[in-house]
């Protein structure tokens, strides 16, 4: 993998990562619809590790007011 490619996908993550702190969203599926929604075009490849995937919907469960 290119130091470019790698670099963006990062960043994809940390956008990922910030959705998900919002609090607006159930899960990894719809914080990938969202990166989508606002052009990034590999948010699914990005986000395909499971790891990654937990750590996204844990951070939308613990951001959600209970």
């Amino acid at each position: 993998m290119m130091h470019g490619d790698n670099a963006r996908l990062q960043a994809l993550r940390a956008r990922a990562y910030q959705l998900a702190e919002t609090g607006r969203f159930d899960g990894a599926h719809a914080v990938e619809q969202a990166l989508v929604a606002e052009g990034w075009a590999n948010a699914a490849a990005a986000l395909q590790s499971g790891y990654t995937r937990k750590a996204i919907s844990e951070r939308c469960l613990a951001a959600k007011p209970h």
